[in-house]
């Protein structure tokens, strides 16, 4: 299953996304308000934290869980993303959405970046 071009519309435009991935039990975590951004019309989060943030180490390692947006619950698959083009244009997503904030230049730096998770619809 893909996005609709109305939830991505509606990710794009927003700031309310909620992500829980599963942990090692099958139970998806407590939902951590994160960043979101849309680039290429698929949907990408960042760990702020780097590596260490238990929810990036949780999204790998199970590859699934659900978010929350707009008041609706959707069960998901996480893809660890590694393309040079698409992490530059995921960086200029975020200095776009989120540019006013005196976080952005965290959220694009190697610590990151690296950390680049692409949400897709199970």
């Amino acid at each position: 299953m893909t996005w609709s071009k109305e939830q991505v519309a509606y990710f794009d435009q927003h700031d309310d996304l909620h992500i829980a991935p599963f942990r090692a039990n099958g139970i998806a975590g407590t939902p951590t308000w994160i960043w979101s951004v849309v680039a290429d019309d698929r949907l990408f989060v960042r760990a702020y934290n780097g590596v260490h943030s238990s929810w990036y180490q949780s999204a790998l390692a199970q590859k699934a869980g659900i978010i929350v947006s707009h008041d609706e619950q959707f069960s998901v698959r996480f893809k660890h993303e590694t393309n040079e083009t698409i992490l530059e244009k995921i960086d200029v997503a975020y200095e776009h959405k989120y540019g006013p904030s005196p976080y952005v230049q965290a959220i694009i730096s190697p610590k990151s970046r690296v950390t680049t998770i692409e949400i897709l619809l199970d």
